[in-house]
């Protein structure tokens, strides 16, 4: 049965129209993106199918171009249309900081650091440098590649802190394994960061460890 002949009230736009889009489930959003289905089936199902196949609607929207394309009923327009959804929903969320830009505590920190890392297949290290009101002066990815001493260059911290002027600094790092424990070599480094940047008197507030669905901030752990 087409979606346009389900029973009022059950189809996905109506509903979203009716009850907002929260009151849809993945398989719900998914079809209203896809639009169309494929032959024999419905977009819903369609959508179901993917994310059966993906694992969850995350997967979905985190595949690259050759993962994304292999799947039944997708290909590189739908792909094209998704990248740009994505970026503009990154957008606005950059804009609602940018409206309110002062880091006053570990949750916006944990919010501001999962939009920016959760992109990257690979580690890397970041750096939000803040004024004395912790209001954000800029935001850089400074180093790539593990987390530790050998990977991260308190040098070149120091630089960018000077740079900037910056009286505080907020680091993070993310755990593409999925993982959100700080290692030892987080607490280490981080510590070792925190005694070098002390000396020029800027302060560090937190390291947040940002997983594929969870963050961790070592200032609410006790960590430093």
């Amino acid at each position: 049965m087409a979606i346009k002949d389900w029973p009022d009230g059950t189809q996905p736009r109506e509903k979203l129209l009716a009850n907002g889009a929260g009151s849809l489930s993945d398989d719900e959003l998914l079809a209203i993106f896809l639009r169309t289905g494929v032959k024999g089936k419905s977009a819903v199902e369609l959508a179901r199918e993917l994310i059966h196949h993906f694992g969850n609607l995350r997967n979905i929207l985190d595949a690259d171009q050759e993962q994304f394309c292999q799947a039944k009923g997708l290909g590189e327009a739908t792909w094209i249309q998704l990248q740009a959804v994505l970026e503009m929903s990154k957008r606005h969320l950059e804009q609602g900081f940018d409206e309110q830009p002062i880091f006053s505590n570990a949750q916006q920190s944990k919010d501001y650091f999962q939009l920016q890392l959760a992109q990257f297949n690979s580690e890397v290290f970041a750096c939000l440098f803040l004024d004395n009101q912790h209001k954000l002066i800029r935001f850089e990815v400074l180093f790539y590649g593990s987390i530790n001493q050998s990977s991260v260059y308190p040098r070149e911290v120091v630089k960018k802190a000077l740079q900037y002027n910056a009286a505080a600094i907020i680091f993070a790092h993310n755990h593409p394994s999925g993982n959100n424990q700080a290692s030892h070599a987080d607490i280490e480094i981080t510590n070792e960061l925190k005694k070098i940047l002390n000396i020029i008197d800027v302060r560090v507030l937190d390291h947040i460890i940002v997983a594929r669905n969870e963050v961790l901030s070592m200032t609410e752990q006790g960590l430093i």
